[in-house]
């Protein structure tokens, strides 16, 4: 019995002409950069979903700061607007309690609201935020942060924004507005608490 010589050529253009398993060797080849852009595609609308129902569940709740039910109310703390920011993140309320933050200041002028910068994501701590309602007349400013947790693997690069290796996005929902004249009490100005 007589051996030949294994010829690399020879051998490379069998496989470019073989046909058998063609379709596998196609699909191993698109699979990695389809399934990546169809999880990215489902990521990124998980965050935008998650951003939208923080924006509308945030004009929500502090439409109640704004019309003064909320300060009246027995259950007007911290924790109270909370539960109602919460309240009314339906499909997100099971995780909302420890992955939201809320913050809300009261300001004397619309220009010193707007001197308030953006939130540094990747050195943002929930436990400095302020929360003063105001009386009526207040000009208050409120913002909620959600921590939204990236499930793909390759979007960190793209989507994490609290520090590399986190694997979260610091989602953001802030309304500005001035209190209603729910009572004859004189507005407090500025405050943190």
């Amino acid at each position: 019995m007589t051996r030949t010589r294994f010829n690399p050529i020879a051998a490379l253009r069998r496989f470019v002409r073989a046909q058998r398993g063609a379709t596998a060797v196609e699909f191993a080849i698109i699979a990695l950069p389809f399934l990546v852009l169809l999880f990215g595609i489902i990521e990124l609308g998980m965050v935008f979903l998650v951003s939208t129902t923080l924006s509308n569940a945030t004009d929500a709740a502090a439409r109640q700061i704004r019309t003064g039910e909320f300060q009246t109310s027995g259950a007007n703390s911290k924790v109270d607007f909370k539960t109602l920011v919460c309240a009314k993140m339906s499909w997100l309320q099971q995780s909302c309690g420890s992955n939201l933050a809320v913050d809300v200041q009261t300001f004397t002028t619309f220009q010193d609201l707007s001197n308030t910068g953006p939130t540094n994501a990747q050195t943002f701590n929930p436990n400095t935020t302020c929360f003063t309602t105001g009386l009526p007349g207040d000009i208050v400013l409120v913002r909620t942060y959600y921590t939204w947790t990236i499930f793909t693997p390759l979007l960190n690069a793209a989507l994490v924004n609290m520090g590399n290796g986190s694997g979260k996005r610091l989602i953001n929902a802030t309304t500005s507005f001035r209190n209603e004249p729910w009572s004859s009490q004189n507005p407090q100005g500025a405050k943190c608490s």
